[in-house]
Order: structure tokens, then C-alpha cells, then sequence
């Protein structure tokens, strides 16, 4: 439902909030201040902190997390509460930085991490990953699953580059795509939820770039950018967005085509490229 959200911070705990009474004052503001909020379910099994959180598009309420101690669990929805399974699935070699649910398969997930690998997973086979590749040269900080073209997966590194993966041939050395314009870690990455082959980079180079990948008609231009040429502009590069310091997420709006939403240290920015 959309109005259950998960959160999970540096106290080590997972919060599961009803935030229903929150969307309804926004249709009718209530006189005075809204009572406090507390969560409906709290999960306290993590060991350290974590930053990976991912609900299922295919099974309602069914939720994976992921800690900086390399664990990941699965929460699975039991009528007004949650059961979070007491084995983790173990596989990564450091902290898990981002998980993706298939976009259609119920069991399947990938995720990523400080190991510098992205591992592909079932949740009916716990005891290792069933793929897995060494992705980056350094920490490989998210990931994202083309909601469109399911055997696409997208990822961002430390390295300063993002690259494109086909997983019907997924081996370290063979991604389809390798982008180098970034000059600083890719810090966040999504496919468009429409068009299959437009992405959003966010990177700490305070830079939110929008590329499309149909635009790629030449195998020699996979690895491009700003590190090979200062002068060169990728050619499925269709917009930068500046102006934020240390930009943090960034999110494609559902239902506004072409709306982005960004955070960043230095403010919350609601844009929608002039070309998209």
C-alpha cells in the first residue's frame, strides 16, 4: 500500500510507519498539530546500521534490508504485521549498499556491495548468490533493475562510473555499457519507469546527469567522458542538473513524464529536464 513506508538508520533498527493520516491532511489540513507517529513494526535483528531497502513490485509487502555487517533479511507481510526471516542470506564480503527486487520474478534480487561485486539471488536458496560478478574497481553503491527490459540491470561505483548490464550474459568483463563522464562516486541511479532505455546519475561531483542509451550506435563509444576528453559530450548524454551540493538519491516522479526529484545536502529540488 502506498501509504506503508520502511525506513532503517543508523540505530541498527528497521521501522515499518503507517502514514495514512499524513497524506489524508493533505487533502483536508487539520487546525492544529498532527499527533505523533509511531511505527507499526520494528525489526532489531540487524547487528550494525544499513542503508539497503527494497520493497517487492510483485508481492505486497514483501521487503528485503540490507546492513553494513553484510547481511541481508526478508521480511515477508503476515496480515497486520511482518515476519522477518531469523537466517540472513550471506554471500557478500562487506557492507551491502543497495538492493533491487526483479521487477518480475516474486524470488529474485540483486545486490550489491563494498565487496566491489553485485550478486543476483532466489529467496528459496539462502546458503550463496546463484550470479555473481566483480562489477567495479571500488565499492559498487547502487543498483537499479530496468522495470521495462528485465535482463537489464544498471550500477554505480566509487570508481566514478556507472556501467549496463545484460544478465543473459553476465560476466564480469562483458557489461554492454562502462560510462566514465563522472568525476566523483555515483551516488545514486534509476531507469526511467517508461522508457527503457533513459537513466538518471547522481554523483558527488554535484552533478545529476539524464541519458539515453538508444542513442548508443557505436560500439567504440561504450567507454567515454569527461576522464578521456574534457571536451567531449557523450552522445547519450541529454541533460545536466547542477546547482546541489553532494546530491544523495534521486528519484523519476510516476506519473509527471520526465519529473525528477533530488536530494542533496544542500536542499530538496524538483526538476523536469526542457528536452525530455
Amino acid at each position: 500500500a502506498s501509504n506503508i513506508l520502511a525506513t532503517m538508520s543508523d540505530t541498527k533498527n528497521v521501522h515499518i510507519w503507517d502514514t495514512q493520516h499524513l497524506l489524508g491532511a493533505l487533502d483536508a489540513p487539520p487546525a492544529g498539530r498532527l499527533p505523533s507517529t509511531e511505527p507499526i513494526f520494528t525489526f532489531s535483528g540487524h547487528p550494525t546500521e544499513g542503508y539497503a531497502v527494497d520493497w517487492s513490485p510483485v508481492v505486497p509487502g514483501r521487503l528485503l534490508t540490507g546492513d553494513c555487517s553484510k547481511h541481508i533479511y526478508l521480511w515477508e507481510r503476515k496480515t497486520s504485521t511482518w515476519a522477518v526471516d531469523k537466517a540472513p542470506f550471506c554471500g557478500h564480503g562487506d557492507s551491502v549498499e543497495d538492493i533491487q527486487w526483479s521487477p518480475v520474478e516474486k524470488d529474485v534480487f540483486a545486490s550489491c556491495s563494498v565487496d566491489k561485486t553485485i550478486r543476483i539471488w532466489d529467496t528459496r536458496r539462502r546458503s550463496k548468490s546463484m550470479l555473481f560478478v566483480a562489477a567495479h574497481k571500488q565499492d559498487v553503491n547502487v543498483i537499479s533493475w530496468n522495470p521495462n527490459k528485465s535482463h537489464l540491470l544498471l550500477s554505480g561505483s566509487d570508481d566514478s562510473t556507472f556501467k549496463v548490464w545484460d544478465l543473459r550474459k553476465f560476466k564480469s568483463s562483458t557489461p554492454v555499457g562502462h560510462f566514465t563522464y563522472h568525476r566523483a562516486p555515483i551516488t545514486s541511479i534509476q531507469w526511467h519507469p517508461t522508457e527503457d532505455a533513459m537513466l538518471a546519475v547522481a554523483s558527488d561531483d554535484d552533478q545529476l546527469t539524464v541519458w539515453d542509451l538508444a542513442l548508443e550506435d557505436d560500439k567504440e563509444t561504450k567507454t567515454i567522458g569527461a576522464q578521456a576528453n574534457l571536451n567531449e559530450i557523450p552522445p547519450q548524454l541529454l541533460f545536466v542538473h547542477q546547482g546541489q551540493r553532494h546530491v544523495k538519491e534521486l528519484r523519476f516522479h510516476p506519473q509527471i513524464p520526465g519529473m525528477i526529484a533530488s536530494t542533496a545536502e544542500s536542499g530538496f529540488n524538483l526538476f523536469k529536464p526542457c528536452n525530455l
